[in-house]
Order: structure tokens, then C-alpha cells, then sequence
């Protein structure tokens, strides 16, 4: 029996997240065989007139090529995807894994090879600043297993997390924005953290369902070398195939002066990627009603509840900072009290306190108010 929660889906994902139009191209990449989902994408396109093209990949045979992966081969990859990519108007880019440590021993230079080639030159160059783009990921038996949940119930909670009333959730935000938009000065206080930044002319954005599933951020970025002060991250840290955990940062005029963690020279390599590795691309607030603990996928943790994210790397055009990088990599600090509490103020002002909103116009950003 189809379960209508994936129709549903479907249907948000074609007609809220990227407004298909009729005679539009759409791109479905699918990381996995999801085809239940990827057909129903495929149906509610033709429904809304557009034309869906499908391309199907898999993280292990991903991770073969990239074992043996040379700078030329990827160039053609490149070329290839990116002949495709310019033709669309919209993408889906459905992820689904038995394992998240599929890539974990790759060689750091192998990846950087990807992100130079695939990832900069069909997706930051052209898919994000070009098409109308969602991505998500789709519920497996690992991902339940990392949530700590059966299977069943997390599959419930994940229809619960995508179907969400986006709508509802955009507007509620409008205030956030507004108030982010009149901001400079940036204080976040926690348990061995205490961070100064300027987000002074640098636009506020929501997201509200159109650009990730699930979704429920405010993101801005700090003026690139405002950052000053510590933060030490409190949830787990996946990146490049491998978890980092107890990730310390010390910040001196923007840039990571000093970083330590449970596996400290390999973060430090990744910060060497380039220079743009060590300065903050984006900042955001996260605000996901039903996101309430982290899961190891960062699609989920940077939506939780009562967190925010504070990402070295790559800025996003919207809230252009000037800083640029191979890597962009979110990192969440969760503030309700049940993970140490912490602060956040606007300009000297309390906004948010333990995970919540405190000021009036930012209570219909509450959880029990975004249900």
C-alpha cells in the first residue's frame, strides 16, 4: 500500500518548495533508490507541466570513484554534470544512506578533488545561484538507529518534520528578520562560549520549506573579520565521512586562530583547505518545532529547536560577507538548558534565553506556537 504521507510530500516539495511552472526542467538527483519518492516527484511534475529529468547515484559506488579519483577525470565529471545542471530551472536532491561513515576513508585530497570540480562548479556556480533548488534526505533504518528511535517511529516523526505548516512557519519569521535586519552587534553565550560578531548590512533569510526539507532557519553572516571570543560546539559534527566531537574555536578578527576537537590535526587540515576556511560564512538561528535532538545529518541538527549555527567557510550570495571557501561546514551549538543553556543578544538586548524567544515579537517562534 503507497503511503499518502509520500504523495504529500512530493506535492510540497513540487508545488511550495521550488514552484514548479509549466514547460520548467527539473533535475530529481537521488543518492540511494527512493523510488516510491522519486516516482511521485516524477508524477507531480508532468502534473504541473513540467519536465522531469532523473538521475540515480549511490554513495558506495560514489565512494569507489573516489578512491581512485584524479584531478582530470573529475574535471570531465564536472563538465558532464555541469552541461546538464545549466539547463534546469529546478532541482530535487533526494540523499538517503545505509551508512554515514560510507566516505570515511577517503583520502582528504581525493575529497578536496570533489569539491573542487562537482561541487564548485555544478552546484555552488550554477545549481544554488541559478535553479530553484530543495534538498532532503529520506528516512532509512540507520538514520532511525543515529535518532535512537525505532524505525516506525521515526518515520513518523519524519512526515511530521517535512510536512510541517511552512506557510505558517514563513511568516512567523518575518519578525526575525526584521529585527536581524536592524542589528550590528552579536553576543552568544553558553557553556565555554562566549562569541562577539557584527552583522551590520548583511541581509537577513529565511527558510521556510523552499530550499531544504525539512527546514526552519534564520541565516544572516558576520561581517568576515568582526568574529572575536570562543565557542565550543555541543552536538556531534559530521563532515568529510568522519565525526567530530567537542570542537573548540578561537576566533581573532574573524579568523580561526585555534581549533581543537577529538580529532584535532584533522580538523585543522580541513581549515587548511584554503583561506577562506578559517573566516565564518554564515550565521542562523534554527527553529524547527519538531527537530529536538541531534541525529548526526545536518540537514536535521541545523533546524533544531533552541540552536543555532555559526559555519566556517563558503557565504551564501544572499548574505554576502566577501568570504569565500571549498568548504562550508555547519556546526550546531543547541541552547535549551537540557544542553548547558546559553544567551543570545542583539545589540545588548536578550532575545533568546535557554532556547527561547524572549521579546514579544518573537514569541510566535516558540515551538508550541509553530505546531
Amino acid at each position: 500500500m503507497k503511503d499518502p504521507r509520500i504523495q504529500q510530500l512530493a506535492k510540497n516539495l513540487i508545488q511550495y518548495s521550488v514552484k514548479l511552472q509549466k514547460g520548467e526542467k527539473i533535475l530529481i538527483e537521488n543518492f540511494g533508490l527512493q523510488k516510491e519518492l522519486v516516482s511521485a516527484l516524477v508524477k507531480e511534475a508532468y502534473e504541473a507541466g513540467g519536465l522531469p529529468f532523473v538521475s540515480l547515484k549511490d554513495h558506495t559506488v560514489d565512494r569507489s570513484l573516489l578512491m581512485g579519483a584524479s584531478e582530470e577525470q573529475y574535471e570531465l565529471i564536472a563538465q558532464f554534470e555541469a552541461n546538464v545542471m545549466k539547463e534546469m530551472d529546478a532541482y530535487i536532491g533526494l540523499r538517503a544512506g545505509d551508512n554515514i561513515f560510507e566516505q570515511s576513508d577517503v583520502p582528504a585530497e581525493k575529497m578536496k578533488i570533489q569539491g573542487d570540480t562537482v561541487g564548485k562548479k555544478v552546484h555552488r556556480e550554477i545549481r544554488v545561484p541559478k535553479t530553484k533548488w530543495v534538498v532532503l534526505r529520506y528516512p532509512t533504518e540507520s538514520m532511525a538507529q543515529l535518532s535512537k528511535m525505532s524505525k516506525e517511529a521515526f518515520e513518523d516523526f519524519y512526515f511530521n518534520v517535512c510536512n510541517l505548516d511552512y506557510g505558517k512557519m514563513n511568516k512567523a519569521m518575518d519578525a526575525l528578520v526584521e529585527l536581524m535586519n536592524k542589528t550590528d552587534k552579536v553576543q552568544l553565550i553558553g557553556k565555554d562560549t562566549n562569541l562577539t560578531f557584527s552583522i551590520k548590512d548583511i541581509p537577513a533569510v529565511k527558510c521556510a520549506g523552499e530550499m531544504n526539507i525539512p527546514d526552519g532557519e534564520v541565516f544572516t553572516a558576520p561581517v568576515r573579520d568582526s568574529v572575536n571570543g570562543v565557542i565550543t560546539y555541543n552536538t556531534p559534527s559530521p563532515y568529510q565521512g568522519f565525526t567530530f566531537e567537542n570542537v573548540k574555536l578561537t576566533f581573532e578578527n574573524g579568523k580561526i586562530v585555534d581549533a581543537t576537537a577529538n580529532d584535532t590535526e584533522r580538523i585543522n587540515h580541513i581549515f587548511d583547505t584554503d583561506e577562506g576556511a578559517r573566516f565564518v560564512g554564515e550565521f542562523a538561528i534554527g527553529v524547527n518545532p519538531y527537530i529536538q535532538h541531534p541525529m548526526q545529518d545536518i540537514l536535521f541538527d541545523e533546524k533544531i529547536d533552541g540552536s543555532f549555527h555559526f559555519t566556517p567557510g563558503e557565504c551564501y550570495e544572499e548574505a554576502y560577507n566577501g568570504n569565500h571557501s571549498n568548504i562550508h561546514w555547519d556546526m550546531v551549538m543547541i541552547q535549551r538548558p537540557e544542553y548547558g543553556g546559553g544567551e543570545i543578544y542583539f545589540d545588548d538586548v536578550l532575545i533568546r534565553k535557554d532556547g527561547r524567544f524572549v521579546i514579544k515579537e518573537l514569541e510566535a517562534l516558540n515551538p508550541e506556537n509553530l505546531k
